[in-house]
């Protein structure tokens, strides 16, 4: 890692701490883990990140700018409400079987015995999550499908569904896709 620039270095530890996370063996990652994964100090990885707290908060940055940006352009670009719902619940799944080590830092695993702000900041991503689908149903609601009282039910639902596709992901060593028969269960959570 020596010849890199600091921007490149940063990115390089939060890659690498992915990768470990998606060879889950039930051991805690440590720094001392990271930095041989890295061949370099742990010092060397305090020079970028105060603490292993900040490079798991490198990571939710990662996961919010990605999924929240992709919301945005799914919203732009699709003016039913219906899809829009289908492609950001479809682009969920997809962004978990894309980054499995990510997986692991959205259902909170990975967050085990870390700080507990990091699972609040979580916490919060959910919410989020749940916010641009009630956006999404709000929309189809005025294009006659489902009701304003079925808004934040659905949107729970959705967010409920994600999640435990996630966790099934995981949980069964990244084997199982997330989107296995996702076109018709989403088709049926998403009927008027």
């Amino acid at each position: 890692m020596a010849s890199t620039k600091p921007g490149q270095r940063k990115l390089q530890i939060l890659q690498a701490l992915a990768a470990m996370l998606e060879h889950p063996k039930g051991e805690k990652i440590t720094t001392a883990a990271l930095a041989a994964k890295l061949a370099v100090s742990e010092a060397a990885l305090y020079r970028h990140f105060a603490s292993k707290a900040q490079m798991f908060e490198g990571l939710i940055e990662f996961i919010e700018s990605s999924v929240f940006g992709l919301c945005n352009q799914i919203s732009e670009r699709e003016e039913d409400g219906v899809k829009q719902a289908d492609a950001m619940l479809q682009m969920l799944l997809s962004f978990a079987a894309n980054n499995p080590g990510m997986t692991r830092v959205l259902i909170g695993d990975a967050l085990v015995g870390e700080d507990e702000r990091l699972q609040l900041r979580m916490n919060q991503f959910y919410d989020k999550v749940e916010l641009a689908f009630k956006g999404a149903l709000r929309v189809a609601v005025t294009q006659g499908h489902g009701t304003e009282e079925d808004v934040a039910a659905r949107a729970s639902l959705l967010v409920s569904y994600v999640t435990g596709r996630w966790h099934r992901f995981a949980k069964s060593g990244f084997r199982q896709h997330p989107a296995d028969n996702s076109g018709l269960q989403l088709s049926l959570l998403l009927a008027a």
